[in-house]
């Protein structure tokens, strides 16, 4: 099809009111028909709908580029997120369950999709954010607020010096300009075209100590996801993880200390688990206070032949559960899951041609969600109940927004969850996580010493642009909801000083070097490697 008949077809289209995507599909099997060809492709639709936008033959349609976007899933919850893999290195450990194919990084399979394209930009930084950027501007999704994630084993395993390389490169990129330091990348960020508004490092519990949280910092990281597995130590020295709870708990406790938001990546089905124990393990990670992650991402255990767990269930000393009984144990974990944690994934990426034993159900997922809904229960996670994923819920979205606080105990301090939700809580549009160290006049990290923490802002809704306004993004929620923290602050400032404890002095906000723009708007100034506001004494 050419050009012209592209042009042609959004013409039409622009003039007519589309209901939804079957009818948009429909329309465009037609128009197509006219000419005598199959349907187009939404990539070239939407390459001949910027083209009519840009010479003003056609007024910009957020209705119709939201159909002529691919996988909308991808910026649904407001960013847009780019996943990079380190390159393959040697690791010290020997976990029975994971994966060691040779030239890969450990744990990882080679026909992953995230590994796969890391494969083919040979595991380049620089290169993997190119290649992902131009992706999703070619299916019609924004790319000016960026979510990075890194993944490729343990991260802290790599020299300083690959680290602080492998994070400028990849800001570099975003930058559309070569920095000389990573200092120099991360300031050129603060007003780049492709804003880096959150960092996440994976690692493992036992690599986390205070002079890897300066690390962690002085890169620019603001979330960190560890693998916990099982929080049970009998089950842990069984698949030789080489940690034990004791770990788990402390490095909890550092990074929410220091602002961190902290995903936690659980297997259900490990060798010595059973349902029973599975389950209770979902009840300790959000019923005790030295737990409370932030995300969950729930890996079944997954057999595949290049892990020393295929030989033990070739044995027969490993046997997974049946698809029923996992299917049980997740149902059951969602419905444990509080209101202020998401529960990231729920499989793992890995092809069902590769896997030996285990789920092999590529939407498991939606599945569950289904069976829940047919038994009129609800997920209550915040992936389940943010307002992209909650279009059909007609009664929840005609509601008035409503500011909710929920206060609770997590690591040696008291976590505010503040949100704007639905009147009945089933539609999450905003939210705030709020941390009150329990003692902070000592902090290893000066700048934080005396300070409330803001662990993270987000608020949800199709991915708008910077400077532009839309439904639920850009219309003032997020400064209420930092408002709302500011005052909650100075109210628990009140009560120290009554009490005779440490003040605090101040708000310090753990941001990325792309969002430091938007809280210099509301009064705070670069302070170490976060964003901090002094508190009046009135506590606003």
């Amino acid at each position: 099809m050419n050009q012209a008949q592209l042009k042609n077809i959004i013409t039409n289209l622009s003039k007519t009111r589309i209901k939804n995507r079957e009818n948009f599909n429909t329309l465009v099997k037609r128009y197509a028909g006219s000419y005598q060809e199959p349907s187009p492709l939404n990539s070239e639709l939407l390459q001949a709908y910027r083209q009519l936008v840009k010479s003003k033959k056609i007024k910009p349609s957020k209705g119709l580029e939201k159909h002529l976007q691919k996988r909308s899933v991808r910026s649904m919850s407001g960013v847009a997120v780019i996943t990079c893999l380190t390159k393959p290195m040697g690791c010290p450990h020997t976990c029975v369950f994971c994966p060691t194919e040779d030239r890969m990084p450990k744990s990882y399979l080679s026909n992953e999709p995230a590994v796969m394209r890391a494969l083919m930009n040979q595991w380049d930084p620089y290169r993997q954010v190119k290649t992902r950027l131009k992706a999703l501007s070619r299916h019609g999704h924004a790319t000016d607020k960026i979510e990075l994630i890194v993944i490729g084993g343990t991260w802290s395993a790599h020299p300083k010096r690959y680290q602080a390389w492998y994070v400028k490169r990849l800001l570099d990129a975003l930058n559309g300009k070569t920095s000389t330091t990573l200092l120099q990348a991360q300031k050129l960020n603060e007003k780049a075209s492709h804003r880096c508004v959150g960092l996440t490092l994976e690692t493992r519990p036992d690599w986390i100590d205070e002079a890897e949280i300066k690390q962690l910092r002085k890169l620019g990281c603001t979330r960190v996801e560890i693998g916990i597995q099982n929080p049970r130590d009998d089950i842990l020295k069984l698949s030789r993880r080489g940690h034990g709870v004791k770990e788990i708990v402390q490095a909890t406790k550092l990074l929410k200390e220091a602002g961190f938001k902290i995903c936690y990546h659980t297997m259900p089905q490990l060798p010595g688990s059973t349902p029973a124990i599975d389950l209770q393990m979902y009840k300790d990670l959000y019923g005790k206070e030295k737990f409370q992650p932030d995300l969950v991402k729930i890996y079944p255990t997954a057999v595949v032949k290049t892990a020393e767990l295929y030989d033990w269930m070739k044995r027969g000393d490993y046997t997974p559960y049946s698809d029923a009984k996992l299917k049980t144990v997740l149902k059951k974990a969602k419905l444990l899951t509080p209101e202020y944690v998401r529960i990231v994934r729920l499989i793992r990426d890995i092809p069902a041609e590769s896997i030996e034993g285990g789920n092999k159900i590529t939407n498991l997922r939606q599945l569950i969600s289904y069976e829940l809904k047919k038994e009129s229960k609800a997920c209550q996670c915040i992936r389940c109940r943010e307002v992209g994923h909650q279009s059909e819920n007609k009664k929840s979205l005609g509601q008035p927004i409503k500011l909710r606080v929920k206060k609770y105990r997590a690591s040696g301090g008291t976590e505010y969850f503040i949100s704007f939700a639905s009147q009945d809580n089933a539609i999450l549009y905003a939210y705030v996580r709020l941390r009150i160290n329990d003692e902070s006049k000592d902090h290893h990290l000066q700048e934080l010493r005396n300070a409330a923490l803001i662990r993270e802002i987000h608020t949800y809704g199709p991915h708008v642009k910077l400077g532009e306004s839309g439904m639920i993004q850009h219309t003032g929620l997020g400064k209420k909801l930092m408002a709302e923290a500011e005052y909650i602050a100075g109210q628990e400032n009140r009560k120290r000083i009554k009490a005779k404890k440490s003040s605090i002095a101040k708000v310090a906000v753990i941001a990325a070097a792309g969002v430091r723009e938007y809280y210099r708007k509301l009064g705070y100034r670069l302070d170490g490697t976060y964003m901090s506001k002094r508190l009046l004494a009135t506590g606003k």
